[in-house]
């Protein structure tokens, strides 16, 4: 009796250390998943505007992750999107006033796509496919991994335009200042090229791994 609760202990645990860790890798939103493509492609031009983007948009997943999975039991399924989006939409005007109290600035760069996260794919099927179908716990472990996996994406995109397109990272120099910046990568275009180098790449590595 004993040995089965430690099993089912442990196969617990595993699921949990799963549902944390597939966000990063094995079910990465931009790079497997390729979702929420506007604010991943629009905002990275600068690192310190990606990671902003990235934390807003994992606090918005959290937050409506633990609601919706609280109250899965309670909202009728005929309304469950719009209840969803209602729910993810007075989350994304929490963390637009927390953004605009913080840095103005900050606020112009990221503009209306603080808003445009009500309709970022990823929250809304997080919130359909995982939040209403599982319990507290493994939908905070499902929101962190998604979220940090969807931070760190675009951070990737970030840093390699911010490096090319202005010789900076954060802000701060970080190639010589007589560097001919590639004006390319802070513009549209440069979000996609960085976009098919990063995918090229973590395609590359994921089929390399699986061969192992």
């Amino acid at each position: 009796m004993i040995a089965l609760e430690e099993k089912k202990e442990k196969k617990q645990e595993d699921r949990s250390t799963d549902e944390f860790i597939k966000g990063l890798w094995k079910e990465n939103p931009v790079f497997v998943q390729v979702l929420g493509m506007c604010p991943v492609l629009a905002v990275t031009n600068t690192a310190g505007n990606a990671l902003a983007m990235g934390l807003a948009t994992s606090f918005v997943l959290l937050m409506s992750n633990i609601l919706i999975s609280l109250l899965r039991n309670f909202i009728p399924k005929q309304v469950r999107i719009s209840s969803y989006i209602l729910i993810i939409a007075t989350f994304v005007t929490v963390i637009d006033y927390v953004i605009q109290a913080i840095s103005v600035e900050l606020h112009k760069s990221l503009g209306a796509f603080i808003s445009l996260i009500v309709v970022n794919c990823l929250i809304l099927s997080r919130a359909e496919a995982f939040a209403s179908k599982n319990n507290l716990k493994h939908s905070i472990l499902d929101a962190l991994g998604m979220g940090i996996g969807f931070t760190f994406a675009l951070l990737c995109l970030g840093v390699v335009r911010e490096i090319f397109g202005s010789g900076t990272v954060f802000d701060l120099q970080l190639l010589p200042e007589n560097f001919q910046s590639w004006i390319i990568m802070i513009l549209p275009a440069g979000g996609f090229f960085t976009l098919a180098f990063w995918l090229l790449l973590f395609n590359y590595l994921k089929e390399k791994r699986s061969k192992l």
